[in-house]
């Protein structure tokens, strides 16, 4: 789940990391008076993406007609595909120093990871890509959190005079902000220290673990809206469990841990999965809805049905997709690899209705179906 700013930020002021007074608004009427109430402004687009400021999502205001100007401009924008319906007016504060620090899940650390740099902004992605240097990583331990060598080492070489023990706070805070919200990122940019030697979290991206929302009922109820195709709009309608990706192998399959590995195998003898489609548990009853969900992405070049049953009965799961191929008669290629609870069945089932043999390895189905895909390309 992705947040806005006027939504993450509070997390952080909550854990004491400070931010500028605000105002949400979602009118030209309301940035004026707005601006009545915090002055000198800055009038910020609120979409969950970055690059605001070079999308023109982001003016500063002196007057309560340049916020009412700035905000008539910026509402009904569209940035990276979001419709800005909400602008921020948030308080201007005098920076000396912009920085960029975020707490991110590393895989390879298997645990957090403390990211930062002296240089923020707008561009700090191309700083880091020109600098790797520029990009301080620190791994942290899960469970004690950012210890003082760890903030040692994220500051070493770096001068920030009688901000330095503010600025410490405000890393700590930050993975208290990432572990007590079940973040996947937590991104300041740019954290600023202000000429007062005050540090001032400007902005803040928040992404959090889909299934923590049980434990996050509060704020998730708050996460911005997932943006979705019409064919994903169609399945979650349905009831599935359905992404749309850019590539020409439809995949079926049970479960999303062999959905995925699916996927990977494509990958791995170069084609490209075209989506990620479950139909495990009571979703083989919607077997003809999920095929011609998968289908009607016109880039799909071919099938790759793949079955595995356990407690599940492969054949019960056969019988909705022979039955839905039956019903939709498409004309794509399809391959089979079918194994587990009721195989002998299920392969019978798709040899003596569909006419096909399901392939022994799931190796030898996705390389003829990436094969067939690239062949119809």
């Amino acid at each position: 789940m992705d947040f806005c700013e006027h939504v993450a930020k509070p997390q952080l002021s909550d854990r004491g990391i400070r931010t500028p007074r605000s105002v949400l608004v979602s009118d030209v009427k309301g940035a004026a008076e707005a601006f009545g109430t915090i002055g000198a402004s800055v009038v910020k687009a609120q979409v969950p993406t970055g690059k605001r400021g070079k999308a023109g999502g982001i003016k500063l205001a002196n007057s309560p007609e340049e916020a009412a100007a700035h905000a008539e401009a910026i509402l009904g924008m569209e940035i990276d595909g979001w419709p800005v319906e909400t602008v921020l007016i948030e308080e201007q504060v005098p920076i000396a120093r912009e920085l960029y620090a975020a707490i991110i899940d590393d895989h390879a650390s298997r645990g957090p990871m403390l990211l930062f740099s002296g240089l923020g902004g707008m561009d700090v992605e191309e700083v880091a890509e020109r600098d790797p240097t520029a990009m301080r990583r620190i791994p942290i331990d899960l469970h004690s959190g950012p210890t003082e060598s760890d903030l040692d080492q994220a500051l070493d070489g770096l001068t920030f005079g009688a901000a330095t023990a503010d600025l410490r706070s405000a890393l700590a805070a930050l993975y208290q902000v990432w572990r007590d919200v079940d973040a996947e990122l937590v991104e300041i940019n740019p954290l600023v220290i202000t000429s007062d030697d005050h540090v001032y979290a400007l902005d803040c991206k928040l992404t959090i673990d889909d299934s923590s929302a049980p434990r996050q009922a509060e704020l998730a109820k708050d996460a911005a809206p997932e943006r979705q195709t019409e064919l994903e709009q169609r399945a979650a309608a349905a009831g599935l469990k359905y992404i749309e990706l850019d590539g020409s192998v439809g995949v079926l399959a049970n479960g999303a841990g062999l959905t995925m590995t699916t996927m990977d195998v494509i990958a791995h003898y170069g084609g490209r999965p075209a989506n990620f489609m479950e139909i495990g548990g009571e979703a083989y009853t919607k077997a003809t809805t999920a095929l011609g969900i998968v289908l009607d992405n016109p880039n799909v070049k071919a099938l790759l049905v793949n079955f595995c049953g356990a407690f599940a009965r492969t054949d019960v799961m056969a019988e909705g997709v022979v039955k839905a191929w039956e019903d939709l008669k498409p004309d794509v290629p399809v391959f089979f690899t079918i194994h587990g609870t009721g195989e002998d069945e299920a392969i019978t089932l798709v040899q003596s209705r569909l006419g096909i043999t399901p392939f022994d390895l799931m190796d030898d189905a996705v390389k003829a179906a990436v094969s067939a895909a690239a062949a119809r390309d």
